[in-house]
């Protein structure tokens, strides 16, 4: 199973995401397809997504139980921790202290 989840995406992207997979809420896409195809739509996904950000999860053989790949612009980057990937949070977008 695999499951894209997509921000301020361009509505040409949303009918693609549509046409492959069940749109389970407003930029939320679920399905089941092989790793070919998965991938086939994560490429889609990441040069479509314009000022947009979206996440891919899927289920693999690893200690979660799933791998992840993010696109776009977004405060949550991935990150891999003795080959345990997990999420780290960046600080807020503001003006920088040290103009002031």
């Amino acid at each position: 199973m695999m499951v894209v989840v997509v921000e301020n995406a361009p509505p040409r992207l949303r009918g693609r995401l549509a046409v492959w997979l069940l749109e389970v809420r407003a930029g939320v896409y679920v399905g089941n397809y092989s790793r070919r195809t998965r991938e086939m739509i994560w490429t889609e996904v990441t040069e479509a997504i314009g000022d947009g950000n979206g996440v891919i999860a899927w289920a693999a053989p690893t200690d979660a139980g799933f791998s992840f790949e993010t696109c776009g612009a977004n405060r949550r980057v991935p990150v891999d921790l003795d080959g345990f990937r997990l999420v780290e949070f960046q600080p807020p977008a503001g003006p920088d202290p040290d103009e002031r």
